[in-house]
């Protein structure tokens, strides 16, 4: 089996980690004047576990046709990103669920 190795790119790597090639926290940039509420938070966490599996997906179909541009570890690594997150998004409903059965029952 013929392993290659991709070439780390430290400049790459620190934009991901938020950070400046000389290790400095970017400054974030506000994107837009909506004020943060649950609800887009939840659905951009919805988004991105969607977007996550999907490229899992793809990844799997990938390496299913045999193409060599694609390897087996960055597949794995897709597969488990998005089964984590949806165990979280599950967990998220789950709770939100048993908070909205205790509300119900209260007596007023």
């Amino acid at each position: 089996m013929d392993l290659k190795l991709k070439p780390f790119d430290f400049a790459q790597a620190a934009a991901r980690a938020g950070l400046a090639p000389d290790g400095t926290p970017l400054k974030k940039v506000a994107t837009s004047a909506e004020p943060a509420n649950f609800q887009t938070a939840m659905s951009q966490a919805l988004k991105s576990v969607s977007t996550q599996q999907n490229e899992s997906q793809r990844l799997q179909r990938e390496v299913q046709l045999g193409n060599p541009t694609v390897s087996l570890e960055e597949t794995m690594v897709a597969m488990q990103k998005s089964q984590i997150g949806f165990q979280a998004v599950v967990s998220v409903r789950n709770r939100m669920v048993q908070a909205y059965t205790e509300i119900m029952n209260m007596q007023v």
